[in-house]
C-alpha cells in the first residue's frame, strides 16, 4: 500500500464519477494560509464555481484569474509511510490537479501542529485550515457526534464490506443532523465530513479475550463515554487517555487492552505489546466518529477554491478506506506474526455486548439530538448500501482470521467513493 500505487490508480475514481476529468492529489503549505492570497483571489470573492461534474477545462477557466493559494492539511496519520497516509495523500493529489497547481497543500504529519484536544481551536484560529479531528473526545461539545456514534453499534461489523457500509451510513447521519452542523457553524468551522464513522473497534490485549469471564477485572483503554459504559458492564475497568500513549501503558501492564481500531494499532506496533486480537461478528462496540474539517479560512477562499476542496475530499474517502481496510489486514498479519491469538467473542459475550448496547442507543436517543427513528435509518441505510456495495463488488470472502489472506491489497475504492458521494446528501452541501 504505497502512495505511488495510490497516485496511479486515482484518476479511475474520476472516469467512474463522470466527474473529474484527471484527478490526482497532493496537498502542501503553510499555516494558516488559506483564503490568504494576495489580489483579488482572496476574500471569497473572484470568479463564480463550477458544477460538480465539469470538465476540467471548465474548472481551468473558473480559477484562471485566481490568485494561488496554500492551505495547511493535518491528516490522522504519523508520517507519508504510515499504512494511514493514504487518507491524506489521496486528498492531497485531487485538490492540486484538480485546481491545476493553483492550491497548493502542504501535508503535516503526526499532529505536529495540533493534538486532537488543540485541534479544533487550531482551526478556528488559522494554524490549521484542514484537519482530521475527534469531535468524540469532547462529547459534551459535540454531544449530537456522540450520541450518532453510540447507535452506530447497529451496523453489523466486518473487517471489510462491514467498514464501507459503516463510513456511508455514518456519512448520511452527520450531513443529515442539524444539531452536529450547527454546533460546527457555531466554531467558525466548515464540515468537509462531519461524521467520519473510521474502522470498527476489536480488543488487543496481552492476554486472549474471547468470554464474559475474561472480561473480569480488564484493565482497558477506551476512547468514548459509551465504550466506558459498555467496559463497565462488561466488568472491566475502562481507562481513558491518548492513543499516543497506549504503547507504553500496554507495555508497562497499567492496562491490559486497548478498545480500538485496528489501523492506528498497526501504526503504533501496539502488537508487539499486546499481540492478541479479538472482534465480534454480529455485535458492536459503539464507534468513536472522526470528521474532516476546513478552518476559519475556507468561507475567504474563491467559491471555485471551495467547490474544489469539498469535491476533493468526498473523492478522498477513497484514500481513507484504504488505509482503514489495508490497516485492518495489516493488524491481522502483524498480530499472527507476534505469536497472538485472533479469535472471534463467544456467542455469550456478543449477546451481552448487543444487549447493553441497546440500552445505551435508547439513552442517546433519549437526550434528543439525533431523532426518534434514527434506529429504523441506520437499518434501513445499511441495508441500501450494503446492497449497493455488493453490486459494485466489494463482498467479504473470509472472516477477520484469515483477513490478511483473502483480502487485496490492490483493491480499487474509487467507486466507493463517488458512490457515497454521487447517491448521498453530501452534495446538498456543496458550497454554491
Amino acid at each position: 500500500m504505497t502512495t505511488a500505487r495510490l497516485t496511479h490508480r486515482l484518476p479511475k475514481a474520476a472516469t467512474a464519477a463522470g466527474a473529474f476529468s484527471a484527478l490526482a492529489l497532493t496537498l502542501g503549505a503553510c499555516a494558516g494560509t488559506a483564503g490568504s492570497g494576495e489580489g483579488d483571489g482572496g476574500g471569497g470573492e473572484g470568479g463564480d464555481g463550477f458544477a460538480y461534474d465539469a470538465a476540467q477545462e471548465d474548472v481551468d477557466a473558473a480559477v484562471a484569474d485566481l490568485d494561488p493559494v496554500t492551505i495547511t492539511f493535518q491528516p490522522s496519520a504519523a508520517s507519508p509511510d504510515s499504512v494511514m497516509a493514504p487518507a491524506g495523500t489521496v486528498f492531497k493529489e485531487i485538490v492540486e490537479e484538480r485546481s491545476g497547481g493553483k492550491i497548493t497543500v502542504d501535508i503535516v504529519w503526526g499532529q505536529a501542529i495540533a493534538g486532537y484536544a488543540e485541534v479544533h481551536d487550531a482551526l478556528s484560529d488559522g494554524r490549521l485550515d484542514v484537519a482530521y479531528t475527534l469531535p468524540v473526545y469532547d462529547p459534551a461539545q459535540f454531544a449530537a457526534i456522540n450520541d450518532l456514534g453510540t447507535v452506530m453499534a447497529a451496523v453489523e461489523p466486518s473487517p471489510y464490506r462491514g467498514e464501507l457500509v459503516a463510513n456511508a451510513v455514518g456519512n448520511e447521519l452527520g450531513w443529515n443532523n442539524e444539531n452536529a452542523l450547527t454546533t460546527y457553524e457555531e466554531m467558525g468551522l466548515t464540515p468537509l465530513t462531519p461524521f467520519a464513522a473510521s474502522g470498527g473497534y476489536y480488543t488487543v490485549c496481552n492476554s486472549a479475550v474471547e468470554s464474559a469471564d475474561d472480561w473480569d477485572g480488564l484493565q482497558v483503554r477506551i476512547a468514548s463515554t459509551a465504550q466506558a459504559a459498555q467496559t463497565q458492564h462488561l466488568g472491566g475497568s475502562p481507562t481513558s487517555m491518548e492513543y499516543a500513549e497506549t504503547f507504553e501503558a500496554l507495555q508497562r501492564g497499567t492496562v491490559d487492552c486497548t478498545l480500538g481500531q485496528l489501523v492506528p494499532s498497526a501504526e503504533a506496533g501496539i502488537f508487539e505489546v499486546a499481540p492478541h486480537l479479538g472482534y465480534t461478528t454480529e455485535a458492536s462496540f459503539s464507534r468513536s466518529p472522526g470528521a474532516y474539517l476546513a478552518g476559519s479560512g475556507f468561507k475567504d477562499l474563491p467559491l471555485a477554491y471551495q467547490q474544489i476542496i469539498f469535491d476533493s475530499n468526498a473523492l478522498a474517502s477513497a484514500g481513507g478506506m484504504e488505509a482503514v481496510i489495508g490497516g485492518n489486514a495489516d493488524a491481522v498479519r502483524q498480530a499472527k506474526e507476534a505469536g497472538g491469538e485472533v479469535t472471534p467473542f463467544t456467542d455469550e459475550l456478543q449477546d451481552q455486548i448487543a444487549e447493553y448496547s441497546v440500552g445505551l442507543s435508547e439513552e442517546a436517543i433519549g437526550n434528543g439530538l439525533i431523532g426518534d427513528d434514527i434506529l429504523e435509518t441506520v437499518n434501513s441505510s445499511e441495508e441500501e448500501w450494503s446492497t449497493r456495495f455488493e453490486e459494485l463488488g466489494y463482498t467479504d470472502e473470509g472472516t477477520v482470521e484469515d483477513f490478511d489472506e483473502w483480502f487485496d491489497p490492490d483493491t480499487d475504492f474509487s467507486d466507493y467513493a463517488t458512490a457515497v458521494y454521487e447517491e448521498g446528501t453530501a452534495q446538498e452541501h456543496r458550497p454554491s
